[in-house]
């Protein structure tokens, strides 16, 4: 199986332990296509020495915790997945973000973040690029309507809020919806995963 880095979130415990976690949704997923899920501390040198010694071919930037700049408490993520998304994206190696980890990638890029609502459900729509729609989840307070040169827009739900992204010319892809939460696990999102982190290519919709 192909290692992939997995960034993880952080819960504060009620005896003010800051403890990485990652639901174990999160491995069946990863094992269904076909990866190995390599979970990485957040501590920025000691993941990216992780990465290192797992020969990680490909980062999954995971959910929960909003970004600092959003009035998140998590800083010690934000500074982990910038420097791991800085890494593996000067190395040319694929890279996912699911929810907050699209986040990250749109605000690396420069996009604007603002609050929105309405968008937690566990069943929504989204419309692709292609015209065609399709039934995810959604559990995000924070959106855009916009998008930059660099992010090829390739699904918005109805009020026009981006969904998936795709940089224009690097393996970097983004969606809004988690498919380790659907039951049955969606092949056309699993499909997106084998194809991007299979090789350092594209990461087509």
């Amino acid at each position: 199986m192909i290692p992939v880095a997995v960034t993880q979130r952080v819960e504060v415990t009620r005896y003010g332990e800051r403890r990485d976690c990652l639901d174990q949704r999160w491995t069946d997923w990863m094992i269904h296509c076909g990866l190995l899920p390599v979970p990485v501390p957040n501590d920025a040198a000691a993941a990216a020495a992780l990465c290192d010694l797992a020969q990680a071919k490909g980062l999954l930037l995971t959910g929960g915790n909003d970004l600092a700049s959003l009035g998140g408490d998590a800083p010690e993520r934000d500074a982990t997945e910038r420097r791991l998304l800085t890494r593996f994206e000067a190395s040319g190696l694929p890279v996912i973000g699911v929810c907050r980890g699209m986040q990250v990638i749109q605000a690396r890029f420069g996009v604007p973040l603002y609050r929105i609502e309405g968008h937690v459900t566990a069943v929504a729509q989204v419309r692709l690029a292609d015209g065609a729609t399709r039934r995810v989840n959604s559990y995000h307070r924070f959106g855009t309507l916009e998008t930059v040169p660099e992010l090829e827009v390739l699904a918005r739900a109805a009020d026009g809020t981006v969904k998936a992204i795709r940089h224009t010319s690097r393996p970097i892809f983004g969606m809004m919806w988690h498919p380790e939460r659907l039951d049955p696990f969606p092949e056309r999102d699993a499909e997106q995963f084998r194809r991007c982190f299979g090789r350092v290519a594209a990461c087509a919709a």
